[in-house]
């Protein structure tokens, strides 16, 4: 902002550019539920003592970014210019978010300019359909696993996910990538449909995630002539050899993972060019049927096809002795003959769609491993993915110049851990995460990475996803963005203070740190939780019975 001149909204407001932004519209309304609304179309004559609120886009911006203009000298009107897809939106939660102020009787706004672009333009949620448990009142919960059946009511996925979009559109998280997206059990093509539009009108893209040749094909489970399991029971001699069993262990995780055979695990050969056109038309028909915002393809992790064809195609260009019980599930090989074809079977239905392309895991500077991906096209989004003892070497080594040497110009962070995939029994599904977004955030920013995914899968009614999530949408897109005000103006105002939030930053933070604490320490946690609660009001009190609760499981766990 540039002035100390404000802007009072008090009565009758005008309101042009409903038509063209509804959802950014409907915020305004709902958040200023005070104001008298006067919608008015573009160019209607307004009286020149009413004051406006215009809604506008403009493509000069890049994707998400914004400019609020406060006008208080002769005209008094706040403008909202966006950039695509998102960017009006984002503008309106700013504004009704952080800039204008409640006074006693109406919203005040300090005259003059703010513009914003987001620091990172691809900001993600990972996840899973089957563990992605945001509507709490319903049964089949998951936590874990990557080949499990869908065990809620064919309701749930929507009521999930458009909550989840709902949380992204307010705080600018700009996609959600989704593994399991098209099941007969939760609703088929119209669910699938119907959420990619929920998440577009919100100014949120809606990325189907899909395997070259595995985890089911574009249609994870059902009888359709794009699941992988039923197109391999029709034409069985495109199945891969598989170079050993299927399945993996991450070191980072405490416990052992389990793979049960299924069909979902069956896998074609990437050699077979009628396996590879199989593809091509399901992601054709896929981006055709939906509109998503995006596309996430990868490889698949558990395993490789040993065939002869894929040993003579991969060539000197990649060795099967890399993919020892150490080192790599997957081949880049692969991904550099067949991920150009899928791009391009994308692109060519829709020219706007993020297409990511994941790189897998902890191998971002390991040169043998990249070089084959310099062929692949310059309009793919490349994710790189680092587990916890990965990305505690990436935090020192990793630099802005060797990322700029990749054969790959449009890169991104993905977060293997801070999640269930990482950590001791409990793991980091449900830790406090936000000190970690955080520095993720400005590592990918500092060494010149576009983006960040993370995942996204517990409900925010969990305060300690909550404040994560908010913290990576924020520090995602504002680089200027501290600690310290983040905790300020994020993380204080939730639980009733600057000395609140520094207690419940500590409590949450000595839990995590402990999986065996003495239980007089959790009962003083609890109890020093919940007297805190009976001194604040609204949702702050919530958190704190959240914090109370977290504790006195442990109570009565003995531990």
């Amino acid at each position: 902002m540039t002035s100390n001149a404000t802007l009072h909204l008090s009565s009758r407001v005008a309101l042009q550019g409903a038509d063209e932004h509804p959802h950014a519209a409907a915020r305004l309304r709902e958040e200023w539920a005070d104001l008298d609304w006067i919608e008015a179309r573009q160019g209607e004559s307004i009286p020149s003592t009413m004051p406006t609120v215009l809604l506008t886009a403009s493509d000069s911006l890049e994707e998400g970014a914004f400019r609020i203009s406060v006008e208080t000298n002769g005209t008094q009107r706040i403008t909202v210019t966006g950039g695509p897809y998102s960017g009006v939106i984002y503008g309106v939660e700013e504004l009704v978010q952080r800039i204008a102020k409640r006074v006693p009787n109406g919203i005040s706004v300090e005259a003059g300019i703010t513009d914003r672009k987001p620091a990172l333009a691809y900001r993600t949620f990972w996840t899973w359909d089957h563990s992605t448990n945001w509507e709490l009142n319903q049964i089949g919960h998951q936590e874990i696993g990557v080949f499990n059946p869908y065990g809620k009511p064919p309701q749930g996925f929507l009521r999930d996910y458009q909550r989840m979009v709902d949380f992204c559109s307010k705080h600018q998280i700009s996609a959600i990538v989704i593994y399991g997206m098209l099941r007969d059990s939760h609703g088929g093509i119209p669910a699938a449909q119907e959420l990619c539009d929920y998440g577009k009108y919100r100014g949120v893209r809606v990325i189907p995630g899909l395997a070259i040749g595995a985890y089911g094909g574009v249609y994870w489970e059902g009888d359709h002539k794009y699941n992988l399991a039923t197109w391999l029971a029709q034409n069985p001699e495109f199945a891969a050899e598989m170079e050993r069993g299927v399945g993996f262990q991450l070191k980072d995780l405490s416990f052992p993972l389990n793979f049960p055979k299924s069909d979902y695990t069956r896998t074609a050969c990437p050699s077979r060019p009628e396996s590879i056109a199989w593809m091509e038309d399901s992601i054709s028909w896929l981006v055709d049927t939906l509109r998503p915002g995006g596309i996430n393809v990868e490889g698949g992790d558990y395993g490789v096809c040993g065939c002869a064809l894929c040993i003579k195609r991969r060539g000197d260009r990649e060795l099967a002795s890399r993919r020892d019980h150490n080192a790599e599930f997957w081949s880049h090989a692969d991904m550099a003959d067949n991920f150009p074809r899928l791009f391009n079977a994308a692109k060519s239905i829709d020219s706007d769609l993020w297409v990511y392309c994941e790189l897998q895991w902890d191998n971002l500077l390991d040169e043998d491993a990249h070089e084959p991906l310099s062929t692949l096209p310059k309009g793919g989004i490349y994710q790189h993915t680092f587990n916890r003892s990965y990305w505690d070497r990436m935090k020192t080594e990793l630099t802005s110049a060797q990322v700029a040497a990749l054969p790959t110009k449009t890169n991104v962070i993905r977060s293997q851990f801070a999640c269930q995939w990482n950590g001791d029994d409990r793991t980091e599904r449900y830790a406090f995460n936000a000190p970690v977004f955080a520095e993720l955030s400005k590592k990918a920013e500092d060494v010149s990475m576009q983006g960040l995914t993370v995942w996204g899968e517990p409900s925010p009614y969990n305060v300690s996803s909550e404040l994560s999530y908010l913290a990576f949408g924020r520090f995602g897109y504002d680089s200027s963005l501290t600690w310290a005000d983040f905790v300020a103006s994020d993380i204080a105002p939730r639980v009733g203070g600057a000395g609140e939030a520094e207690a419940f930053i500590s409590l949450m933070q000595e839990m995590d740190a402990n999986q065996f604490l003495d239980v007089g320490r959790l009962t003083a946690i609890r109890d020093e939780a919940l007297s805190a609660a009976s001194s604040q009001s609204g949702e702050a009190v919530r958190r704190w019975l959240w914090l109370s609760e977290r504790a006195n499981q442990r109570v009565y766990m003995g531990y």
